[in-house]
């Protein structure tokens, strides 16, 4: 059981919008707010204390895991709070904690700031594979949940979600939603994967694609007639076409390119930008939508040309990254410093900015 002292903690990480709350031994506790790290105003931890902290959120399974492992990754609820994502691991002897807020509240599709129409249109297909890419902290996970709970509010359907650990919690509405955890409730994305067929699902959210087997079985899936969604620590569509490929051995790839042509609906890569002059982030996007043109480029392996059919594509809804750094920047949402330290290739931008 959490202390009033740790609650309040948490508390104060929620009404300060804090996305990351860190602990750890000889500091005071810090939280993330809007990027930048802030200490809180309060005496240095000591071994004992951060120790205290971490063995309360454990119930006896998860003790047991973490003395052997060393690290663990768990999830947590604070009733009228919040949902919390947290990290346990050993550094120089002692324990650390990275906690992550993950509010009760799902955000919207708006809310995200992604674009309604192309999302709509993307979710209402009954199979295909959507992947949401980005560094860690650059909401993926949201954005997820955003999609899931579109459908669950507009579609009779079975979804079921793997995660590692649980971050937001679903409530039926049009759609009965199974959450799976691995680790209690599978013991692998694979494992759980080869028997979600016979589970009669419409929807299947993986919470990452790590290994060769789960990229495997998510194009597998999506293949015979489901929507899957997924995510990749990816930067941008091209590298994450690249990333899935290569996973394969070389014997596999000409297969592998011509199944992922059939069944890639949409890559969205994103990141989360300091708002100008306020408190919160703003959402980075581009967006691949997988048409006729991209299709035939990733199977005849001229991955390198699609960030050519994404730039003039706009009609289509497709947008680069450089194209939403622009727009956030002329609409005065971000820093033309933050525009330009977030681009990968700065001398496009340049050329959009000076047009």
């Amino acid at each position: 059981m959490l202390s009033k002292r740790w609650e309040e903690l948490l508390r104060m990480m929620v009404d300060e919008k804090a996305s990351d709350l860190h602990l750890g031994v000889d500091m005071p506790p810090y939280l993330r707010i809007d990027e930048k790290l802030v200490p809180v105003d309060r005496e240095p931890l000591n071994s004992e204390t951060v120790k205290e902290f971490a063995y309360s959120l454990l119930d006896e399974k998860q003790r047991k895991q973490f003395e052997l492992e060393k690290e663990l990754d768990m999830s947590f609820g604070i009733e009228g709070l919040s949902r919390f994502r947290a990290n346990l691991f050993y550094q120089r002897g002692n324990i650390g904690i990275s906690i992550r807020a993950l509010p009760y509240h799902i955000m919207s599709v708006e809310e995200c700031g992604l674009p309604p129409e192309a999302i709509s249109d993307l979710l209402s297909k009954p199979k295909g594979l959507i992947l949401v890419t980005g560094a860690t902290g650059s909401g993926k996970s949201t954005t997820l949940a955003s999609m899931i709970e579109k459908i669950n509010r507009e579609r009779a359907c079975h979804i079921v979600t793997i995660e590692d650990p649980i971050e937001y919690v679903y409530r039926n509405k049009k759609s009965i939603i199974d959450q799976r955890e691995v680790g209690y409730d599978t013991h692998s994305f694979a494992q759980a994967l080869k028997h979600v067929l016979r589970q009669d699902p419409n929807v299947i959210l993986i919470g990452e694609m790590r290994d060769l087997e789960t990229i495997e079985s998510a194009l597998n899936i999506a293949e015979t007639g489901h929507l899957v969604l997924s995510t990749l620590h990816t930067s941008d569509a091209v590298q994450t076409i690249n990333r899935i490929i290569d996973v394969f051995p070389e014997y596999k790839q000409n297969q592998v390119r011509v199944q992922l042509s059939f069944v890639l609906l949409a890559v969205l890569s994103q990141q989360l930008i300091p708002r100008l002059g306020g408190k919160g982030r703003v959402l980075a996007l581009e967006l691949l939508i997988a048409n006729h043109a991209v299709r035939s480029l990733i199977r005849d392996a001229k991955i390198h040309q699609i960030y050519s059919v994404i730039q003039t594509s706009q009609k289509e809804g497709m947008k680069t990254m450089n194209q939403s750094l622009y727009e956030l920047y002329i609409n005065k949402l971000i820093k033309l410093e933050d525009a330009l330290s977030r681009t990968l290739d700065p001398d496009d931008l340049k050329r959009l900015l000076e047009r």
